[in-house]
């Protein structure tokens, strides 16, 4: 491991608002963590935290949690975090396999899924975001209701999760195979990331997708 790999587990050891693998925290982010009764956002995979400072942000009522188990990636967002004053900001540092073991059942608002690795491989599906089996987990502490926004630029991805979404029989909201030239584009799909940037300049489109669970 680098030398700027060990710097920085050793820095995010030492910010307030990076957790890594935290006992007992089920039903407690709101209170304990946050100190309010705001909706809690959360943002799988977040990598570099890019998406999850993006939303911190905009929307100032709300709570947002990056989650990732890389902690050299999280450094970059709950830094950032710091700098600026957003207390609504902050970085869990899981497996995403291990999801349900962190939040209380109906617990979380929202989740975002902002570029995932698509695993193309068929042998690999069960490892793609918004396969069944994630979904489940999600499921499990997801509130009645509750939204799960995709945002991609792999088309096999996006048409994937378009079909696990019609084989659950789940709600689905809004979606869209180029969010650039979509009526819908708000906010929030304008924050742009390092890989959005990246996939852009090779000429792919942005793909969204907003179902409930």
């Amino acid at each position: 491991m680098g030398k700027d790999k060990l710097k920085r587990f050793a820095e995010i050891a030492t910010f307030p608002n990076v957790f890594q693998n935290p006992p007992e925290m089920p039903g407690k982010w709101r209170s304990e963590v946050f100190k309010n009764d705001n909706p809690l956002v959360l943002e799988l995979a977040c990598g570099r935290g890019e998406y999850t400072v993006g939303l911190s942000r905009l929307y100032p009522e709300k709570n947002h949690l990056g989650i990732d188990v890389k902690g050299a990636r999280i450094w970059k967002g709950a830094k950032t975090c710091i700098e600026e004053g957003l207390t609504n900001g902050a970085f869990l540092r899981i497996q995403i396999e291990q999801i349900e073991n962190f939040f209380a059942p109906g617990e979380v608002d929202e989740i975002w899924l902002t570029f995932p690795d698509p695993h193309p491989p068929k042998s690999k599906m069960r490892k793609r975001l918004t396969n069944q089996r994630f979904l489940a987990h999600y499921r499990k502490i997801m509130k009645p209701g509750g939204i799960t926004h995709l945002k991609t630029d792999n088309t096999q991805l996006y048409e994937y999760t378009l079909e696990v979404i019609k084989e659950e029989k789940l709600p689905l909201y809004k979606y869209t195979d180029n969010i650039h030239t979509w009526e819908g584009l708000n906010d929030a799909l304008k924050i742009e990331t390092t890989y959005q940037r990246m996939f852009a300049e090779k000429g792919s489109t942005i793909k969204y997708i907003q179902f409930g669970l």
